[in-house]
């Protein structure tokens, strides 16, 4: 299945957490969505692998993503190097995105700058003709390079390139977050499990403040950030969006 738009995460939740309006809001466009996890998150403080697993599946429902798979790498310590590289590698030739939102490239966990390390260079060696990958039926994967890799902003701030326009799909995205309720503040979830620093109501609340200041750079009441490394073109005016303020 070809995507246009595939998110690359190195935990489930970090694509709703991080572009999951951006992904509500391309496929009210029509545009293909999907996500690739890279890791199952089995080293988080609450919930399991399992559960995880049937949490991405809720959410994925909610944003009605095209596809979601997860590659199974060991969360903590998976690597960029050419072992890593290859397996997504492969998941990029499989899905074939015009544009590539990933994790962004420094940040508080240091999974998220690894492997904002680790989609960048694969999505780059990913189109190298003479890097061979397989499908799944061990036939050949021809190569295949996205136009742009978009970072996305997670905990730390980092001043954006471009912000986008989710006020419409913002309270999906929410509900999206909150499918996970193992991870964040939920009255469903009732396990006996310690507090971490994304399961208080606060950072629900920090989020909801982060894309409301994100909107206001464009006069709009909720906006997601994005980081390039490639300069972005136009070809008229139009595609500028500016709202009153």
């Amino acid at each position: 299945m070809k995507l246009d738009i595939l998110a690359v995460a190195v935990h489930p939740d970090d694509a709703e957490l991080g572009c999951g309006g951006t992904l509500l809001m391309e496929k009210l466009r029509n545009k293909k969505t999907g996500v690739v996890d890279l890791t199952k998150g089995e080293l988080g403080t609450r919930g399991s692998a399992e559960l995880r697993a049937r949490e991405a599946a809720a959410a994925a429902t909610i944003m009605q993503l095209d596809a979601r798979e997860n590659l199974g790498m060991a969360d903590g310590f998976f690597e960029n190097d050419e072992a890593h590289q290859r397996r997504l590698i492969a998941a990029i030739r499989k899905y074939r995105p015009e544009i590539v939102l990933a994790n962004a490239l420094d940040d508080r966990h240091p999974d998220h700058g690894r492997a904002g390390h680790l989609i960048k260079d694969a999505c780059f060696l990913s189109g190298l003709r003479k890097i061979e990958t397989l499908d799944n039926s061990g036939k050949p994967q021809p190569h295949w390079r996205p136009k742009y890799i978009f970072h996305y902003i997670q905990d730390r701030y980092i001043e954006p390139n471009f912000v986008y326009d989710i006020s419409s799909v913002f309270e999906q995205k929410l509900e999206a977050i909150k499918a996970y309720t193992s991870q964040f503040h939920s009255d469903e979830y009732q396990k006996d499990e310690p507090q971490t620093y994304i399961s208080t109501p606060g950072f629900l609340n920090s989020i909801i403040g982060r894309h409301a200041m994100l909107g206001k750079m464009i006069g709009v009441p909720y906006a997601e950030g994005f980081i390039t490394q490639k300069m972005v073109g136009i070809d008229n005016f139009e595609a500028l969006i500016q709202k009153d303020t």
